[in-house]
């Protein structure tokens, strides 16, 4: 029987391969981050900083000018990385091609890059560094955040589990603002004739339920009758419970998420080793 023989690959290929690899920690075996990973790690966490210094009013101007060009060096660095992922994403099977290109370009995690540099990018490039103090740019700069989820698995497990789990935390959040409008319309006909500032109408109830239920409880709103008082109590102690649901329901199913892959993997190695 014939021996088939793998063709070997071009030397660009195999650079490409290997890029690929650096690049993505779902193409290594181990899941272990590589170098490249670290780095950008590092550099989204750099790029935070400056979004966090640069509000502080009471800076030099030199030092501000220094948070500048680092934000232009990032914003360089994440444009080539932008490219160089265009590039090597080529050696996932399910982005070969023009129009595998397009499903990675339209892709979550890709789209989130983009935000990441190109409208800041861009607007320094039109009109300039003056555009650099424009504070919907460093809204934006906060989509850097999601390119940390490549990096951490807990992310994506949250993320899964927050899916498999969307029915029932829909249920407990529905129950949870149910809950909120009646205790409004509790305190609007207790309160509403005698505490028309706070409880004068349902809308201005609402604030107080939200606070409430949710265990917050700010001391700017609260009520001043014998009445208004008890059934606030209730409705608080009953708040504990309705908060404490869905973060029952979520819990859980991270840990089902979690027991899962880690099931995947013993199969995964089992099967490798048989």
């Amino acid at each position: 029987m014939e021996m088939r023989q793998e063709t070997p690959r071009a030397p660009a290929s195999r650079f490409r391969q290997r890029f690929y690899v650096a690049l993505e920690p779902d193409a290594r075996p181990t899941g272990r981050l590589s170098a490249v990973d670290w780095a950008f790690i590092v550099i989204v966490l750099a790029s935070l900083a400056t979004l966090a210094l640069e509000t502080e009013p009471t800076l030099p101007a030199a030092f501000r000018e220094g948070l500048a060009q680092i934000n232009l060096t990032i914003l360089i660095l994440f444009t080539i990385e932008y490219l160089a992922r265009l590039w090597a994403v080529g050696e996932d099977p399910r982005f070969a091609g023009l129009g595998g290109r397009w499903r990675y370009v339209t892709s979550f995690y890709a789209l989130a890059d983009l935000a990441a540099f190109l409208p800041e990018v861009l607007t320094l490039a039109l009109i300039g560094p003056q555009a650099g103090g424009i504070e919907a740019f460093k809204a934006l700069r906060l989509l850097r955040l999601i390119k940390l989820a490549r990096y951490v698995p807990a992310f994506d497990i949250l993320a899964q589990a927050i899916r498999n789990s969307g029915a029932q935390l829909a249920i407990a959040m529905a129950i949870a603002g149910g809950f909120v409008y009646l205790g409004a319309i509790a305190l609007y006909f207790i309160e509403g004739a005698v505490n028309p500032g706070n409880f004068g109408s349902i809308p201005r109830a609402l604030w107080w339920a939200v606070v409430t239920l949710t265990t917050v409880g700010y001391g700017d709103v609260y009520p001043v009758t014998a009445l208004g008082r008890v059934v606030a109590g209730l409705i608080a102690i009953a708040g504990i419970g309705i908060v404490a649901l869905p973060t029952g329901i979520l819990a859980s199913a991270f840990t089902d998420e979690l027991r899962r892959r880690e099931a995947e993997r013993a199969q995964k190695r089992d099967a490798q080793e048989g």
